[in-house]
């Protein structure tokens, strides 16, 4: 299969914007070349709890990122864009207490695979990580 080129951005909890402390809680994946778009969330509450209180309705939040990104149809009209469209709206920078890193780009074969190893290398706490 050939490389192709692919853009994506980390999901960001940070609930004190005021201190600018976040924890990564998932990612969202974009490769025009294959129509491939996803966002991929997995909330750590005890991660987030060493930095500060969960906001209230922060699930449910996270939940509609995922369907807009997959273009769920009761996800609302900005889950009806193109992909394209979806993951600039996604993506866009925010000052809420869910924010994206800036978007980075690269080649891959296949995009659900890059959402697994970005899963695994930036949202995941380390298997050796000592417990809070």
């Amino acid at each position: 299969m050939a490389r192709e080129p692919f853009q994506y951005a980390v999901v960001r909890i940070v609930p004190r914007v005021e201190r600018g402390e976040f924890v990564n809680v998932g990612v969202i994946v974009f490769c025009r070349t294959r129509r491939y778009l996803a966002a991929r969330v997995e909330l750590d509450e005890r991660r987030l709890a060493a930095i500060g209180p969960a906001p209230a309705g922060l699930r449910e939040h996270l939940d509609a990122l995922v369907a807009v990104a997959a273009g769920e149809e009761d996800a609302g009209p900005i889950a009806r864009l193109p992909q394209s469209e979806r993951f600039h709206w996604l993506t866009s920078p925010s000052s809420t207490v869910i924010q994206v890193s800036p978007v980075h780009t690269g080649m891959c074969e296949d995009p659900a695979d890059v959402v697994e190893h970005l899963m695994a290398t930036l949202v995941r706490a380390p298997p050796d990580a000592a417990p809070g």
